[in-house]
């Protein structure tokens, strides 16, 4: 690191890019060589004095010493940041779904080629999270890892639950406010969750996460009655990334993304509109969450630039760059199909309003082992049909699907299932 100075190259100025650069700004010690961009036509809030619209030329520049990664994506991401690796250079990157996907391969290169590969920003913004679980909290032995991982479905929840408006309204209010894409399919069907989730259980229980195994459902199926109703039993709706040790066996994991009934008493309940939160439980800290802004051009800088800056602080006065931030498990996880995992259920049902339909609901869970908590009729329809809403006792999701089963056969539509946190 010549003239004391930490060299880096950007891969990416768009909305998070552009952030990095302006907070840089205030720092002495770290200056911007070159950045990378698609468009070199495309007008920008930020000046960078050498631009290129050949990432290559970034991570085989022999002047730089970190490679900055935000542009996303996997194609060409993989392949820029495993060259610059093999060119030993750091890493730091906010790209959630190549960490998700490929982290293994890109950590195991890391170690082979003595970099630090850092990634605060890849999972919740602004919070500070992966540093705490790696150092602060690194004395804990952790049951569960959940949270609300991503800013434009809560959004949309929480404005469907203020105004009393349909999904689809609400996410045409969301794009057009800019805090849902022209195509959410990854935020609104869980998939940028998912990525989170994965990183996050990869460092908290020390193993390696295949993503393709972890259970993934959105919120496109969430009704204003279901908000209304959840309301009404005392809890509030949020897609929740979960990871936890599975309760039969702690050496296998319950890794799933999916709306839930969150209880008004727990403290996630209380995080609304763009914002996240991780909630951490374990030995000895008990429970602890981390709360802020999970996405945005300034809270997901500061995650990037603290890494930089974390990087600028080490190099050049130790052999080896933040040994603590370094993955160095092997060992891949046991993660457990959903049918095995018990929960509590909200279940939203329409039934033929005629006597003994009540019954027959009591009944057909009673013959798969289902206790209910509460079943309440909410009214009857113009076509002579009835809402009802049951919320169960903890039952084995294998047995609450065989009910619905059944319950369909019996003419009964069921409108939705949300499991209870």
């Amino acid at each position: 690191m010549e003239n004391n100075k930490l060299k880096i190259g950007i891969i990416g100025l768009g909305t998070v890019g552009s952030g990095v650069v302006k907070t840089l700004e205030n720092f002495k010690n770290v200056e911007i060589v070159s950045a990378a961009v698609r468009n070199l036509n495309k007008k920008r809030s930020v000046n960078v004095k050498n631009i290129t619209d050949n990432p290559f030329e970034i991570v085989n520049n022999p002047d730089i010493d970190v490679v900055v990664e935000v542009a996303g994506g996997c194609n060409p991401a993989y392949e820029l940041i495993t060259t610059a690796i093999k060119n030993k250079k750091h890493i730091v990157t906010a790209n959630k779904e190549l960490l998700a996907k490929f982290g293994a391969q890109i950590f195991d290169l890391a170690i082979e080629n003595n970099v630090a590969v850092l990634y605060e920003a890849a999972v919740a913004g602004g919070i500070p999270i992966i540093g705490p679980i790696k150092t602060t909290l690194r004395g804990n032995i952790f049951s569960k890892v959940a949270g609300i991982l991503n800013g434009t479905t809560n959004y949309i929840l929480t404005k469907m639950e203020e105004n009393n408006i349909s999904y689809e309204a609400c996410l045409k209010d969301a794009q057009a406010l800019g805090y849902a894409e022209a195509d959410p399919t990854g935020d609104v069907e869980g998939f940028d969750a998912m990525y989170k989730i994965a990183t996050l259980a990869n460092i908290t229980f020390h193993k390696r996460i295949d993503v393709n195994k972890i259970y993934r459902e959105g919120i496109t199926k969430i009704s204003a009655d279901d908000i209304k109703f959840a309301d009404e039993f005392g809890y509030k709706i949020k897609l929740i990334g979960l990871a936890q040790k599975y309760e039969s066996d702690n050496n296998k994991l319950d890794i799933r993304v999916h709306p839930m009934l969150v209880p008004k008493s727990n403290m996630i309940s209380g995080i609304n509109n763009a914002m996240n939160a991780v909630l951490l439980e374990g030995f000895p800290v008990d429970k602890v969450m981390f709360t802020g802004p999970g996405a945005g051009e300034f809270p997901t800088a500061s995650s990037v630039v603290g890494d930089i800056l974390s990087i600028a602080g080490e190099i050049g006065h130790t052999d080896t760059v933040l040994p603590l931030h370094r993955c160095n498990h092997k060992e891949e996880a046991e993660i457990i199909d959903i049918k095995h995992t018990k929960n509590k259920y909200y279940i939203s049902i329409k039934a033929p309003n005629s006597k003994g339909t009540i019954g027959l609901i009591g009944t057909v869970c009673g013959n798969n082992n289902i206790n209910l908590s509460s079943i309440l009729q909410k009214g009857t329809k113009e076509d002579n049909t009835a809402q009802v809403i049951v919320i169960t006792e903890e039952s084995n999701e294998f047995d609450i699907q065989k009910a619905i089963e059944e319950l369909k056969a019996h003419n009964i539509k069921i409108n939705n299932l949300i499991r209870v946190m």
